[in-house]
Order: structure tokens, then sequence, then C-alpha cells
């Protein structure tokens, strides 16, 4: 029985991410089921945070991967009009952050894709 409860709990955690950054994404006009795709839902979020398309390659270096979420998460959270402390808790809290800021009033400031 605690099994099945952990794992109910765990279902609706992933399903309240999945949610919140399916709204994120359309909300800066990208395909909302890119968040379901294992490395293309890096990649759109690196594009929604303007950064450089081949940070999607740091991504894959352990270590390098935290730090360059941090940032990202970050500047995504600046697009969207938040500050430092709300991408923070998007990279750790995203079960929290991303429902926030998909179902709130935020809305998306485009910012162009950093040059290489």
């Amino acid at each position: 029985m605690g099994a099945m409860l952990g794992f109910l709990i765990q279902l609706a955690i992933l399903v309240l991410v999945i949610a919140g950054m399916w709204k994120v994404f359309t909300k800066a006009n990208q395909p909302g089921w890119g968040c379901l795709i294992p490395f293309y839902n890096i990649y759109l979020m690196l594009l929604i945070a303007g950064k450089p398309a081949w940070w999607l390659v740091l991504c894959l270096i352990p270590g390098v991967n935290f730090v360059i979420g941090i940032i990202a998460s970050i500047a995504v959270a600046k697009n969207f009009g938040k500050d430092v402390g709300f991408g923070i808790g998007l990279a750790l809290l995203p079960f929290v952050f991303f429902p926030i800021l998909g179902f709130g009033s935020a809305q998306y400031a485009a910012v162009p894709p950093a040059a290489a």
C-alpha cells in the first residue's frame, strides 16, 4: 500500500511539472509537446533562455550540466520578468516554479538567441 501511495505522489508531481513546462513552452511560442521529448526539451529551454543551441553539448557533461541548468533557468525567469531567486527555484524546485510560471500571469519577452 505504501509503495502505491509513493507511486501516486511521484506521478502527481510528474504531471504537475509536465503541465507547467507545457504552458511555459506555449507562452514562449514553442511547441508544448516539446517538453516530453528528451534533449529536445533542453534545446527548447535554451532557446527560451536566449542561450546558444550548442550549450546542449555542455548539458551532456556531468557537473557542467548542473551549472548550465541554473544559468538557463535564471535566464528563462528573467525573460518572463522574474528575478534570480525565481530562476534558482525553477532549477531546484521545478514542480513548484514551472506551474507558477506557466499558469501565472507572467508574459514572455522574446530575446534573440545569443550568437555562437
